[in-house]
């Protein structure tokens, strides 16, 4: 008997070997064997399937894949003061990869509760738990797969509109999660800046930014200045000034 497959994991999880057995949309592929590797939170497998090459040949190929289930992030925005609101928290596995510090600036979000959550209803509940701050309409933007060789998870990106009135929790993460999150508020142009400057790191966060200025919210801005790509210091040499700690 073995975890994950015959009987429950830690999260209550059975067959998990059979990821994928029953696709049927490409015909050229068939996969032939799913091999469970790790079911301690997320999961780990290694599946061997043949796949028809363009020439028609067939070839048996193995893919190793983790799946941390799917998760959702929302740019919040505030057009009326030109500012955005972000995260800042210690993430382990860039600390390891080259980050300075691990203190890494993202846009609020995080995984689904369980696959049949709406990606909407989680990110809500990530805002209020990460920045305190109760969002009302919710823009859905684009569904991203961020790491497509290896990792299954699915992103949905969202905007919404934040400002002082939305603020009716602490924020700051949930203790029982061991998160200790602070929110940064940042003008919008200071944002941009810092993604030249490589302060801003996150892919999420990076094209949701980019999103805002090309098509979003603060897409006028780029155009008022002729430049989407605007220095942040409002035309005047000066920076717009650190951000703020909410």
């Amino acid at each position: 008997m073995t975890a994950g497959i015959d009987t429950p994991d830690r999260r209550g999880r059975t067959g998990l070997d059979r990821a994928g057995q029953d696709l049927t949309g490409n015909p050229r592929v068939k996969i032939t064997d799913v091999r469970l590797l790790s079911s301690h939170w997320y999961v780990e497998r290694t599946t061997t399937f043949d796949f028809q090459r363009a020439d028609g040949i067939w070839s048996t190929q193995e893919r190793e894949t983790h799946d941390r289930g799917n998760g959702a992030t929302v740019l919040l925005y505030d057009t009326e003061r030109g500012t955005v609101l972000l995260t800042r928290q210690f993430r382990l596995p860039v600390y390891v990869n080259g980050h300075p510090d691990g203190m890494l600036i993202e846009t609020p979000g995080g995984l689904l509760d369980d696959e049949d959550e709406h990606p909407e209803v989680a990110v809500r509940r990530e805002v209020v738990e990460e920045t305190g701050h109760t969002v009302g309409e919710v823009r859905h933007v684009f569904d991203v797969y961020m790491s497509p060789g290896s990792v299954t998870e699915r992103v949905s990106f969202y905007a919404a509109a934040y400002g002082p009135a939305t603020r009716t929790h602490e924020g700051g993460g949930l203790d029982e999660e061991g998160e200790d999150i602070e929110t940064l508020e940042l003008p919008f142009r200071r944002a941009l800046e810092m993604i030249r400057s490589g302060e801003i790191a996150d892919a999420k966060t990076i094209m949701l930014l980019q999103w805002a200025a090309l098509d979003g919210p603060f897409a006028g801005l780029g155009r008022d200045t002729g430049d989407t790509g605007d220095t942040g210091d409002g035309g005047d040499g000066k920076s717009d000034g650190p951000p703020r700690l909410r």
